[in-house]
């Protein structure tokens, strides 16, 4: 395993959204997903901004501004992108955007419509804010697996390509860290002039 000192540091944001989940009526599963995910998908040293809020959407949008004014260059959200009435997360996201990333959003729902013809109902976004990569995710941890690392075959190659595979060189583009994948994870993709040089 490569030696973390050789890659660059990352601050990310993970924010889990759930009414239930922030009072105490039940364990939130999303935190420890999306740490668990990215502690094995990167071989950068992270230092991780988790918070669990309710569906409010100010709420939402001030913990977004926070973390990102922390210096979080990607932040994860995982929940509140359904329907329902309380479910405001794409609204307090776009709230706070200084650019809508579409793709992130298809993309998430064409992995999620392999498995349940519900995820049509889905509405995560992604947004640039400043030099910060905010992207919503669904609220299950398997979900969020899927959407992150794709689908493969039995033979461990890509089928779908997770939305993870673009996230560190649009990181690259807006001015953030150079984040690395284990490829057996996640194989991030840059074009041959933005990769950089391995270090001995």
């Amino acid at each position: 395993m490569s030696d973390a000192s050789l890659h660059d540091a990352v601050k990310i944001g993970i924010v889990s959204i759930s009414d239930r989940a922030s009072t105490g009526v039940y364990e939130d599963k999303g935190l420890p997903a999306l740490q668990d995910w990215l502690g094995r998908a990167l071989l950068n040293p992270i230092t991780f901004e988790p918070r669990l809020i309710p569906d409010e959407k100010d709420r939402i949008s001030a913990t977004l501004i926070e973390l990102v004014d922390a210096g979080c260059s990607l932040v994860l959200t995982s929940g509140g992108t359904g329907p329902a009435l309380r479910d405001v997360t794409p609204e307090a996201t776009l709230a706070v955007a200084d650019k809508e990333m579409p793709g992130f959003g298809e993309q998430m729902r064409q992995i999620s419509l392999k498995f349940v013809p519900t995820a049509i109902l889905s509405r995560q976004v992604a947004v640039i804010r400043g030099q910060s990569l905010i992207i919503n995710l669904p609220g299950q941890p398997k979900s969020i697996a899927e959407t992150l690392e794709g689908l493969k075959d039995e033979n461990g190659q890509a089928v779908v390509h997770g939305i993870f595979a673009a996230v560190p060189y649009c990181v690259d583009l807006i001015g953030g860290p150079y984040m690395e994948t284990r490829d057996e994870v996640c194989k991030a993709f840059r074009p041959k002039t933005a990769v950089r040089p391995h270090r001995a």
